[in-house]
């Protein structure tokens, strides 16, 4: 386990493993570093993999108040710890940090995104306006499994008679103790809006892909790489969103060796 200390004095953990070239992983929704192991493990054989943990999960540190622009300050710390830049890769709601990250100008030289969650079309139902606001009342109350079934109901877009047995599942308890950074991803998403010029403004080569087993994500895939200036395309077809490690791994060591 290593640390960085960001610009504002909080503390970035991250695992360090392999030799190469320095490559980043961005984790999202209410999830921690061990998320990405498995996928860090095996770029380890060709990359110098930094898996760390956003702020306010895991062993990272969560200064207050929150604000979108740290968590930028977090990543730019971690590519001066690279070595001065970074390939990155972002997973869901990682992928929108990392493309926000690229149109902000660090130094990133390959990016990869995988199925993030931008609302294109009429495809799914739009996130309510009060989503965010939904959020932060509940946690106030302490009521982080009720926060969890609305992220997974309203922003993931599950039937609730799915989600609602998902509180007996061992996984429940672990992404509970991390319910306070939905807050945090729906100050970075607002209304899930794509942000054309935004992405307009990523200046970096970059893989989009999704797995072509959720519609609205595949829509979002396809609008993100119409957007960006230098995209390329690839769908792992077959692929759920929690995408197996061993099937996008291959992709990415093709990329970010091309």
């Amino acid at each position: 386990m290593n640390k960085v200390i960001s610009k504002d004095g909080t503390t970035i953990v991250f695992d360090r493993m392999g030799e190469g070239p320095a490559v980043i992983l961005i984790g999202g929704g209410p999830t921690d570093r061990s998320v990405n192991a498995p996928l860090a493990e095996l770029l380890a054989k060709d990359f110098t993999v930094f898996n760390y943990d956003r702020r306010g999960r895991g062993d990272s540190g969560d200064t207050l108040p929150y604000a979108v622009d740290r968590e930028y300050e977090d990543i730019e710390a971690l590519i001066a710890e690279a070595g001065g830049s970074a390939l990155v890769y972002g997973t869901s709601g990682g992928g929108i940090i990392a493309l926000e990250a690229a149109a902000r100008g660090l130094a990133i030289t390959r990016l990869v995104v995988w199925e993030t969650p931008y609302i294109v079309d009429d495809s799914r139902p739009a996130v309510p306006a009060d989503y965010r606001d939904r959020l932060i009342k509940l946690l106030a109350d302490g009521r982080r499994g009720d926060m969890l079934e609305l992220f997974f109901t309203d922003a993931v877009g599950m039937p609730a008679e799915f989600v609602a047995p998902m509180r007996d599942l061992p996984f429940w308890s672990s992404m509970e103790a991390l319910a306070h950074t939905l807050v945090y991803d729906a100050t970075i998403t607002g209304d899930f809006s794509l942000p054309t010029e935004r992405l307009a403004a990523v200046g970096v080569p970059t893989l989009v892909i999704d797995g072509g087993t959720t519609p609205w994500m595949s829509n979002a895939a396809e609008a993100v790489a119409a957007a960006l200036p230098d995209a390329r395309r690839r769908t792992l077809e077959g692929q759920p969103h929690n995408v197996d490690p061993a099937a996008i791994a291959p992709a990415l060591v093709e990329f970010f060796t091309a």
